[in-house]
């Protein structure tokens, strides 16, 4: 016979309070939805006793479920926010007009901005000139020359 034969309702109760306390303590929404997962088959157990393995079933079907929700749900209808390119630095510099650090040559060449320098593209221009930050492309700002 081992320990595990006579889990019961209120097992799944105290693994869920404690994966809600491991939530608590980590910056994730994971344990969240495990803890809801426990709570609900420590409740499905308490009306309907059921055998170890199918419990373990239960908690692992209703896991998946949750997160799956959550996940769905969280990219159907992200947070808004006051600040959407707070960790998109190149999408914050568009529209702003910058000089030229160095000639756009070929179609590239070097701005800078603040304290770094950035690669752009755009129409062949001297160094000295004033462009505008028309768009991004991963680490590359697209230019135009202002008049």
């Amino acid at each position: 016979m081992s320990p595990f034969d006579h889990i019961v309702y209120w097992h799944w109760w105290v693994i869920a309070g404690v994966l809600l306390i491991l939530e608590l303590t980590t910056p994730s929404f994971f344990f969240l939805w495990l803890s809801a997962a426990a709570g609900v088959t420590g409740l499905v157990v308490f009306f309907v006793p059921l055998d170890l393995i199918y419990q373990l079933v239960l908690f692992a079907v209703l896991s998946a479920l949750a997160i799956s929700v959550w996940r769905f749900y969280f990219k159907v209808s992200p947070a808004a926010s006051d600040q959407p390119n707070l960790n998109r630095r190149g999408a914050q510099y568009t529209g702003r007009v910058f000089t030229l650090q160095e000639p756009i040559i070929n179609g590239q060449g070097k701005i800078r901005v603040d304290d770094s320098t950035w690669k752009v593209e755009g129409s062949d221009c001297p160094a000295g000139a004033r462009v505008r930050v028309t768009g991004v492309d991963g680490v590359i700002l697209r230019v135009e020359i202002v008049t």
